[in-house]
């Protein structure tokens, strides 16, 4: 049996300085059936032309007219996506060789489709690559977990477990039922496309790495981290106000506790760790 499609979207701009790292991520797949969207944003770099140099059939180029900002580029991937199965990568981002394949065959394997998302643990590198930690869902064992446990775990812990959208995959079928994405709460839009996803069924925790997260003074979640109690506390009330994703009083009062101290954590290491490169 043919090996089904899956659409990896990069959307980047000025991302020139590590967007051939994102690509060539995605070219090393252990899994080959993959279509790699790059959706540039109008950049004034040399994206273009750092695209143009690649000659692999399943990469697919579009420049927008416009720059139509993160959360409408992102938009635009979900248009653009043909595949089975879909992955968001930011261009500052990698993929683990492994990753597709092995997400895919947890999709492949749910005849069901009983479960809604796919990810792994990550790895956060700073600019030069070298890695800092590794995150995932502590105490968690590899398998399936029902959705209402990972959304109490994660407005729980005050931040975003489940991780970046290079960490996750979904099917395609999915988005004309969960919708664009949503940057009303700039710093979680990817933990609120999470959330709305784990309405349509379970996630599964491969409990391997599926990605790397690359912190650099100039990335969108470094220049926004300082609002994120903000809107961490506004993504939990919107969330809050529906009785689907059950989240009671003592969640949210856990969870904002917590967002307020990594927000202070945050912002102390990502001082030391960008005053020590200059």
């Amino acid at each position: 049996m043919p090996k089904p499609l899956v659409s990896v979207c990069i959307p980047t701009y000025r991302g020139a300085a590590f967007l051939a790292a994102s690509i060539d991520s995605v070219l090393k797949q252990t899994y080959p059936n993959f279509e790699l969207w790059v959706l540039d944003d109008n950049s004034p770099d040399n994206t273009q032309a750092l695209v143009a140099r690649y000659t692999d059939p399943r990469i697919k180029y579009l420049r927008n007219a416009t720059n139509l900002g993160p959360q409408g580029n992102w938009n635009r991937c979900l248009e653009l996506a043909q595949g089975k199965y879909y992955k968001l990568l930011p261009h500052d981002d990698l993929l683990a060789a492994d990753c597709l394949e092995q997400q895919v065959a947890v999709l492949e394997a749910d005849q069901a489709g009983e479960i809604a998302l796919v990810f792994g643990s990550r790895q956060i590198i700073d600019p030069d690559g070298r890695v800092l930690m590794t995150r995932g869902l502590r105490g968690v064992i590899a398998g399936r977990i029902a959705a209402r446990d990972v959304i109490r775990r994660v407005v729980r812990a005050g931040a975003n477990p489940i991780g970046e959208p290079g960490n996750g995959l979904i099917r395609r079928e999915l988005i004309n039922k969960v919708g664009l994405y949503d940057a009303g709460h700039p710093y979680l839009v990817d933990l609120d496309y999470w959330f709305r996803v784990l309405m349509l069924g379970d996630a599964w925790y491969t409990d391997t790495q599926a990605s790397s997260f690359r912190l650099c003074p100039g990335s969108w979640s470094v220049v926004i981290g300082g609002k994120q109690y903000r809107d961490f506390k506004g993504f939990v009330d919107k969330f809050r106000a529906d009785a689907r994703y059950q989240i009671s009083p003592t969640d949210r009062f856990i969870g904002l506790v917590k967002a307020r101290l990594n927000t202070v954590v945050r912002a102390v290491f990502y001082w030391y760790l960008f005053s020590t490169k200059q």
